[in-house]
């Protein structure tokens, strides 16, 4: 596994840094989906979104990120924590356009443009912390950086990309978000814009075979930032019989006994990982 993520702080430690490759944390997740181009770019820009979320919380903290925006592929559901672990899903996954006018991926048309990007985070209280925005875009890009500034009250540069193959796979995909901290001065915000409005594509530049390093070095200069530390990226699902039988459990009584006597147990598939478990008669009777 080659995807990692890394962080640093910039411009005089006045902006906080986080690059990350995922290409084959995407690829894994676009396999087990049967993705098409563009609902595979959609969903890994959300995933690779995810990752750097997770990268922001500590411990057995986690994220969850939902995305509705009204468009075709419907709903994006994408998990992280903080050990670059990622899951995610789209509800229609067989979604495709042709290209859009500046010759990308139609991503916009696939999420739509008429919803909202909720986060929800889990810190370990009896209660999630629950940001939501309305989308403004539907690229995802603009749309994490709106909720950066809306619900976090982070101006943040959100660079996101992915390349798709002919054959489906992806050929590269990664970010670069960039967030402006308190102590940041006028011109620091200037040469940031500056900056960002130069910036090449991040997917070319993982295509071009940059790290995560020499992505922060292209965007910024380098010589105006410094790397604190870095950590793996990779596809992980939690899923288990015991959570299946976990959220089975809610079922109503008649269901579960339906289940047993018209198909002797029950097939539960996980919407994450694609994988499917056998859930025996004996361990549905133990429901009731």
């Amino acid at each position: 596994m080659n995807d990692k993520l890394i962080r640093g702080l910039g411009i005089n430690d006045e902006v906080r840094i986080f690059a990350l490759n995922t290409t084959e944390t995407i690829n894994e997740a676009v396999k087990r989906h049967g993705a098409y181009p563009t609902a595979a770019a959609a969903l890994g820009r959300a995933m690779t979104a995810t990752v750097v979320l997770g990268a922001m919380l500590k411990g057995e903290e986690k994220v969850t990120v939902t995305i509705e925006g009204g468009g075709p592929i419907g709903a994006i559901v994408t998990d992280a924590n903080a050990k670059g672990e990622v899951r995610g899903y789209l509800k229609n996954p067989q979604v495709h356009f042709e290209l859009n006018e500046h010759g990308k991926l139609d991503v916009r048309r696939a999420v739509g443009t008429n919803g909202f990007l909720r986060v929800a985070k889990d810190i370990g209280l009896k209660d999630n912390f629950v940001g939501n925005v309305e989308i403004v875009s539907g690229e995802l890009g603009e749309d994490f950086s709106y909720y950066f500034y809306s619900s976090e009250q982070v101006p943040s540069i959100v660079a996101l990309g992915v390349l798709v193959n002919p054959d489906n796979t992806i050929k590269a995909a990664g970010g670069l978000i960039i967030q402006v901290l308190p102590n940041a001065t006028d011109e620091t915000v200037d040469y940031l814009t500056e900056a960002a409005g130069k910036m090449t594509p991040i997917s070319k530049l993982i295509d071009e075979g940059l790290t995560p390093e020499e992505i922060v070095d292209a965007a910024i200069g380098a010589d105006n930032w410094r790397k604190l530390d870095e950590m793996p990226v990779e596809f992980k699902c939690a899923c288990s019989k015991e959570r299946f039988l976990n959220a089975m459990a809610s079922l109503e009584k008649d269901d579960i006994k339906e289940m047993i006597e018209e198909d002797g147990g029950a097939e539960a598939t996980c919407n994450f990982c694609r994988n499917t478990i056998w859930i025996e008669k004996e361990e549905l009777e133990a429901l009731l």
